[in-house]
């Protein structure tokens, strides 16, 4: 432990240790299979726009 994570309160280190424990267990699990058809580019759901055609979609 840190000398910033000793400084925190419990529920605080606990939280970090709950989440510590998360990534783990998601690390452990078998990847997500790659999408095949899938759009070229950045994912768009991240960029807050859809473009199809040249027209773009904002939602």
């Amino acid at each position: 432990m840190s000398e910033i994570e000793k400084k925190l309160p419990p529920a605080a280190q606990r939280a970090l240790a709950e989440a510590e424990a998360r990534r783990k267990k998601a690390e452990a699990e078998a990847p997500l299979p790659k999408e095949l058809g899938g759009r070229d580019g950045p994912e768009p759901v991240r960029y807050g726009d859809w473009e199809k055609k040249g027209i773009a979609v904002d939602f």
